[in-house]
Parts: structure tokens; C-alpha cells; sequence
């Protein structure tokens, strides 16, 4: 089954980066304004970035970059519990990741003076992988929750990214919801090992970011998947079909394995991390999510001319 959609939209905010850049300025003019090592288009800061994002980050801070070419953002790549632990430690300012504060972490914020603004960017998918030679050819919820606790008649070998990912976290609120993982499931170190993995052992299935599973849109606008192994379809039992995580399906939450990428930020001034976050909640930034495959939140879409062949 393959699905064309041609996704389109217009930024709502499109030019709030610059009014912000542009009223920083004429208040910079002030005697009494106070002097920061960096503003929204200049100076350099760290960031931490959930690692299962990069691929689409690393497109996002070329295009930053090269606007604002005296801005020098440093993105550091890192399982999402490490990067909640340097927004905390207060070793980065801004984080992006793919949860919001829980009501402890934001008691944790207003004792120690932190305080956060955490703005929705994007949806993407957890993607399922098996090998090419793998029997199974359908999968749906209860058979991953089998799978996932050892139920399952065939004993695979489940593997994550990492123990304190973004993935497996997910995994384990959102599908298993209290439920047990099996002695068969163990962690690699990236995604990129995940799918190695699961490309050399017949009897694997892998959890990875959307942005891993999904390498380029072919003319049509059809997804093209890494081809080394098999991205499988979710099958919807009350309708008969099988769904794998294009873009369409995750914005129509067709697709069941769906998540949001957040920026949680902590600058109290205009700077740098704000700089960024506003570029990435504004036009430009979207549409490098929507180009990425991930859903763009912060911009008004229209999924139209959808044809489906079987």
C-alpha cells in the first residue's frame, strides 16, 4: 500500500523571530539595559538535543547557521534522561526533547529559580523494524506488547537505542503502560546500531526515531524507507489496514506509535537558546520538520490529493 499526500502550510507566526531580534535591539539602546554574553543572533552557547533527533537538527542548525553566522550553537547529542539532566543542572539552556515537565520537575523549577517555557515543534514516530528474512509480515498492538514482554510465540530479540531514550521511555508509558519488559529485550548505544542489529539477525525487532527509518520522498511524495531491513506497517485491527509511519498517518494518528518533540527553555533574556527556539517554532523551521518527515505543529496544514494504491 503506498499513500501520496502533498503537505502545505503557512507559518502562523512567521515573523515572530524577527520582531523579538528587532525589539531586542532598539531595548539594547537603553543605558540601564543588562549586558549578556549572547543575544538571539549572536554569541555561543550549548544545547542538548534528544539523540534520536539529530539527523533533522543537524539540517535545522545549517540553515541557522548560515543566516546568523555569528551565532555558534554547539548541539550536543544525548539519550533524553542525560538531557533533562544538563537543563536541570542548569549546563544547558535550551533542550529539546520529547516530554514535558512533570509537576515535580516544575516544583523542581520554581525552588531553584528556573524558569521554563516548553513550546510543542513537531509529531514524529517510533518505527518498528524487523529483518528482510523475518516471517512475520503483520504486526498490531498486542502482538508488540507480546513481543515486548516475552509472550509472544516467537521469542525475538528486542532492541532499544539506549536504557535513558526517548524510545524506550515511550515504549514503556505509552504501550506497556505498567507492564513488564521480557528478559529478551536489551539496549544498543544508537540508532544507528539498532538497525545494524537488526539488519545481521533474523530473529531481531528494533525500536527507532522516525527520522532513522525514513532516508528520502521520491517523486511522487512517497516515503522511502532505509532498505536493509523491514520498516513494518501497524495493522489497525477494527479497520483492516496496515499503517506505517508516514507523515500523513502520524498526523492523522493512524499510525499508533506517535510522540512530540518539545523545546523546553530557560533563558529569562533574549538569547541565543531563544534565538533558536523562536527559529524553530517559526516558518523556516517548520517546514525543515515537514521536509524531515516529522509533523510540524506550529504551522496550519492541509494533507490533500491523497491517493491510495493496493
Amino acid at each position: 500500500m503506498q499513500i501520496k499526500a502533498k503537505i502545505v502550510g503557512m507559518s502562523r507566526f512567521g515573523n515572530l523571530f524577527f520582531a523579538i531580534l528587532a525589539s531586542s535591539l532598539l531595548a539594547s539602546c537603553g543605558n540601564d539595559a543588562p549586558k549578556h554574553p549572547d543575544t538571539l543572533a549572536t554569541g555561543t552557547i550549548d544545547i542538548s538535543v534528544d539523540e534520536t533527533f539529530r539527523p533533522v537538527i543537524e539540517e535545522q542548525l545549517k540553515v541557522f547557521d548560515s543566516s546568523f553566522p555569528e551565532a555558534h550553537i554547539n548541539a550536543h547529542y544525548k539519550p533524553e534522561a542525560e538531557c533533562l539532566k544538563d537543563f536541570f543542572g542548569k549546563k544547558a539552556r535550551l533542550v529539546l526533547v520529547t516530554r514535558s515537565l512533570s509537576k515535580d520537575e516544575k516544583t523542581y523549577c520554581e525552588q531553584n529559580q528556573i524558569v521554563p517555557s516548553v513550546i510543542p515543534l513537531a509529531k514524529d514516530a517510533v518505527s518498528v523494524i524487523l529483518n528482510n528474512a523475518a516471517e512475520d509480515t503483520v504486526l498490531n498492538l498486542n502482538t508488540i506488547k507480546g513481543i515486548l514482554t516475552g509472550a509472544y510465540k516467537k521469542k525475538y530479540t528486542v532492541v532499544f537505542d539506549n536504557q535513558g531514550s526517548s524510545t524506550l521511555r515511550y515504549i514503556q508509558d505509552s504501550v506497556l503502560k505498567g507492564d513488564k519488559l521480557g528478559a529478551n529485550v536489551f539496549a544498543a548505544k544508537t540508532n544507528e546500531e539498532v538497525i545494524a542489529y537488526v539488519a545481521k539477525n533474523p530473529d531481531a525487532i528494533g525500536f527507532i526515531g522516525q527520522s532513522y527509518a525514513i532516508t528520502h520522498s521520491d517523486s511522487s511524495g512517497v516515503n522511502e524507507f532505509i532498505n536493509n531491513v523491514r520498516v513494518m506497517g501497524m495493522l489497525n485491527d477494527s479497520a483492516g489496514i496496515s499503517y506505517k509511519p508516514y507523515q500523513a498517518f502520524v498526523a492523522l494518528k493512524l499510525y499508533p506509535f506517535t510522540r512530540t518533540l518539545y523545546y523546553i527553555n530557560s533563558e529569562t533574556y533574549p538569547g541565543l537558546g531563544t534565538g533558536f527556539a523562536n527559529f524553530l517554532y517559526g516558518g523556516r523551521g517548520q517546514r525543515i520538520f515537514a521536509h524531515a518527515h516529522l509533523f510540524p505543529l506550529q504551522m496550519n496544514i492541509v494533507i490533500r490529493d491523497a491517493t491510495i494504491n493496493q
